[in-house]
């Protein structure tokens, strides 16, 4: 005979009352005014049949504040949540279901980006919260559409979505993010 160890009947773990891995919105700010949170940012990009970067894609959103901004796509990295998983979940959230990211099995970032509440600290900021988020360059092939709350979806060569007037659109240091992913594939102008 074995001995099994009692556990509490079920009733004794309450139903949750969302997804899991997600916080409720008061969790969600105690949370950011404790402890950095992790994120993905992803550079979307068309590639040629040498794999050379040819258009990259922009966002156009109007932020809180009521200005049309230029963005990348970015989001949180959630509780048990593989990156690889993250990086097509906003994808998808921001492309549509049928962009056809090409994310390799195991992404390797181009660079990790600090975001503080503070300006000034480093090049990106973040007014809500201290985050740190791993940046990659992601080739997408299918038919991309704008999601949630974005207005369109611009496809821009490298050279004009690092031109002055482009990156002017950028907020909170995603221009910068957006410079060092076209150096990274060696596409800066």
């Amino acid at each position: 005979m074995t001995d099994t160890a009692d556990y509490p009947s079920d009733d004794f773990y309450p139903e949750p009352t969302q997804p899991s891995g997600w916080l409720t919105d008061e969790d969600l700010a105690v949370v950011r005014a404790q402890l950095p949170l992790v994120y993905v940012d992803a550079v979307p990009v068309r590639v040629d049949d040498s794999g050379d970067v040819v258009a990259v894609g922009l966002l156009l959103r109007v932020n809180t504040q009521g200005v049309m901004t230029r963005a990348l796509v970015s989001g949180r990295v959630m509780y048990h949540e593989r990156l690889r998983d993250a990086l097509l979940r906003h994808i998808e959230k921001d492309l549509g279901p049928v962009a056809l990211p090409q994310v390799p099995p195991s992404p390797q970032p181009f660079t990790v980006a600090e975001y503080f509440p503070t300006p000034g600290i480093t090049a990106f900021h973040d007014p809500r919260q201290h985050a740190v988020s791993l940046a990659y360059v992601v080739p997408v092939t299918g038919d991309c559409r704008p999601q949630q709350n974005a207005l369109d979806l611009a496809w821009l060569t490298p050279e004009e979505a690092c031109a002055d007037d482009v990156q002017a659109e950028m907020m909170n240091g995603q221009g910068m993010l957006l410079k060092q992913a076209m150096a990274h594939v060696g596409r800066l102008p």
